[in-house]
């Protein structure tokens, strides 16, 4: 919006004032008309700021989906140091919360600093399906600046701790979206934009240190990401980045396979967790920047082949995810599916011989060598998709205490 002030000066009026007071006058408007410029230029200034400086603290990042009424009696808040409520939608550059329960649920979120005063509830922006408008939303230092905007407007009427981007993907087409080779370095200005919002807000309502408004962003962990991305810049702005390491297989891929192995499986040159890690670093990101992903639900497919225990096989068709409750309750070891241990990969998965069906995830024993890996690389912690999909909190309690609770 045009923040300029039309100034209508009576002709008459101005030729009989005083030569003196005509000058005084003119001082007076040419003043004017220059603050109000320069506040115009300062709101779209990209100049650059100071890097954010990394938080070695370890965290646990769980992302709650607001698909329905978010349970808060099923979150323990003093396992966690970040709360991702996903996901805000970008509609006309702006960042807007679309579901019913989007403002009930994230009050309800913010209640649970009650038992943890240090648990930061943040919104996650984008997704798979709502990362369609973000190539717009990036395009110019008019609609960044629209964005940045929206963000500092959800922050403060939802009592935010800050804004997680989940752009999926700069420079490439997701679920069939807009994208640009402008996104590149368009994607490096859109969170430029937002820092310096947040660090202005922060600095006017004296938030200091750990309590400064944060900005992260969820990343992809294959080397396409790195390549239509400025990650070594992109870092400046951001307390930390969730890498999405899983759904290395699915639908998409011509044969079953772990979706979140920590390593390649035996000789294969496949996506790992490891690689993702090592891509992020090769692009200049600090590892005391990196979080790691975790997955809190299987990947399956039907009419598997036999070989290997349907390890990297062909298949019919993919089944639906599977929630690790539900996994833990009527697969493992149940109902004619047994669990396989990938030692190279770190990563279990369980075979159906009688149906050919196959199930990939995490569990347990893979969760501790990725705590094991997260402390022994130096990152700053984990982020998992999605709390509900751990009923009972068993695999969160195995990454708060390899992380945390054993400190």
């Amino acid at each position: 919006m045009n923040k300029h002030k039309k100034l209508n000066i009576n002709r008459y009026a101005v030729s009989v004032i005083m030569p003196a007071a005509c000058i005084t006058l003119m001082c007076v408007l040419w003043v004017s008309c220059g603050v109000f410029t320069a506040k115009q230029d300062e709101h779209i200034d990209e100049s650059d700021i100071a890097e954010v400086p990394a938080d070695t603290r370890m965290k646990i990042i769980g992302y709650v989906a607001g698909w329905g009424e978010t349970d808060i009696e099923n979150i323990d808040a003093t396992k966690l140091t970040h709360i991702n409520y996903a996901f805000a939608n970008v509609i006309d550059n702006r960042a807007m919360l679309q579901m019913p329960y989007d403002a009930s649920n994230i009050a309800r979120l913010n209640t649970l600093k009650n038992k943890n005063p240090d648990l930061k509830i943040l919104v996650s922006v984008g997704g798979w399906t709502w990362s369609g408008n973000f190539s717009d939303a990036a395009l110019t230092p008019e609609s960044r600046l629209q964005f940045a905007e929206s963000i500092v407007d959800m922050i403060r009427e939802h009592n935010l701790d800050g804004i997680d981007l989940d752009w999926e993907y700069p420079g490439q087409v997701g679920a069939g979206n807009v994208f640009r080779a402008e996104d590149k370095q368009n994607f490096t200005l859109l969170l430029r934009a937002v820092r310096k919002k947040l660090e202005r807000m922060s600095d006017e309502e004296g938030r200091m240190g750990y309590d400064r408004y944060q900005l992260t962003i969820a990343t992809g962990a294959n080397e396409a990401f790195q390549q239509n991305t400025e990650m070594d810049k992109v870092q400046r702005y951001l307390d930390f980045i969730n890498i999405m390491t899983y759904d290395f297989h699915g639908s998409w891929t011509p044969t079953t396979g772990h979706h979140t192995n920590l390593y390649p499986s035996g000789n294969s040159s496949g996506m790992s967790s490891d690689l993702g890690v090592k891509n992020h670093i090769e692009a200049g990101v600090p590892v005391e920047k990196l979080v790691l992903g975790v997955a809190f639900y299987a990947r399956g497919w039907a009419g598997v082949g036999t070989d290997n225990n349907g390890l990297f096989q062909n298949y019919e068709t993919d089944l639906p995810s599977v929630a690790y409750a539900d996994l833990a309750a009527n697969y493992i070891n149940k109902n004619r599916y047994i669990r396989y241990w990938d030692d190279d990969a770190k990563a279990p998965f369980l075979w159906n011989e009688a149906e050919r069906m196959f199930y990939t995830f995490d569990d347990h024993e893979s969760l501790r060598h990725k705590a094991d890996y997260i402390k022994q690389r130096g990152l700053t912690g984990a982020m998992y998709w999605e709390h509900s999909h751990d009923v009972g909190e068993t695999l969160l309690g195995v990454l708060y205490d390899e992380l945390i609770g054993n400190d």
